[in-house]
């Protein structure tokens, strides 16, 4: 063989080992996962429980057979609802006619006023998985089932563009398609640039986990409302943020 062949032989083989090592290291760099989508109430900020509190003066308006003592008692259950069951109890009650979509416009009404006189916080350890998320360059998002008006609220209140900036959607991004729907899930990752499959959706409640298990994305339910149960479709459950392995779940 000539001293050419020969050299063009060694190089081949070079340049493929080179080749190898490229794909294989490409490989192992690559993230399973680009993004991470939250859900809003309850899993970003602790807004649940005003939620429920904001049902209690439709009870007084639209239940006046109730007496006091029994109307604790019903919102004393509201804790182990989610929104969606508390709003069917609420009008279960209501002695004077009052249909569900006056029961969601009279709750919103009642929960900003809330938000703006109490305040709103973030979930605990909410802020320092972020920064973790963010620190691993994965996008982040905000897929939420409450109306715009609710969400420029509390962005004013809490500041949630600060930490999310444009990427924050809301059911009228998506004509009010609300979860179970996947559609505001959907809509989250096409603005992010990221197909659903490489989201991780995390939820605190079994609607929201439908929808994003409905769009196809992997799902953490954090059982801030402390019933397990209502989170048993999700991928993993977890009690607090602190419990997230992120690096596991990037591998």
């Amino acid at each position: 063989m000539k001293t050419s062949h020969k050299i063009l032989l060694l190089l081949s083989f070079i340049l493929g080992l080179t080749a190898i090592g490229y794909v294989t290291s490409h490989q192992k760099s690559e993230k399973k996962y680009s993004a991470i989508i939250f859900d809003m109430d309850g899993t970003t900020v602790d807004t649940d429980h005003l939620w429920k509190i904001g049902n209690a003066p439709i009870l007084d308006s639209h239940a006046p057979h109730l007496s006091q003592d029994e109307k604790n008692k019903i919102t004393q259950q509201f804790h182990t609802l989610t929104i969606y069951e508390v709003w069917k109890c609420v009008q279960g009650h209501c002695s004077i006619d009052i249909s569900s979509d006056e029961i969601i416009d009279e709750n919103i009404k009642h929960l900003h006023t809330i938000y703006q006189t109490q305040g709103i916080s973030y979930i605990p350890h909410f802020d320092k998985f972020h920064a973790q998320v963010k620190e691993r360059g994965l996008k982040t998002a905000i897929a939420t089932s409450s109306q715009k008006e609710t969400v420029d609220i509390i962005i004013k209140v809490v500041g949630l563009d600060k930490i999310f900036e444009e990427h924050i959607y809301h059911v009228d991004h998506v004509n009010r398609a609300y979860k179970p729907k996947p559609d505001v899930y959907l809509h989250a990752a096409k603005m992010l640039g990221v197909q659903p499959c490489k989201c991780i959706a995390i939820e605190d409640s079994a609607t929201g986990i439908k929808a994003a298990k409905a769009a196809g994305m992997y799902c953490i339910g954090i059982n801030t409302g402390k019933n397990r149960d209502n989170l048993k479709q999700a991928d993993e459950i977890v009690e607090c943020y602190s419990e997230i392995d992120l690096d596991r779940l990037l591998q």
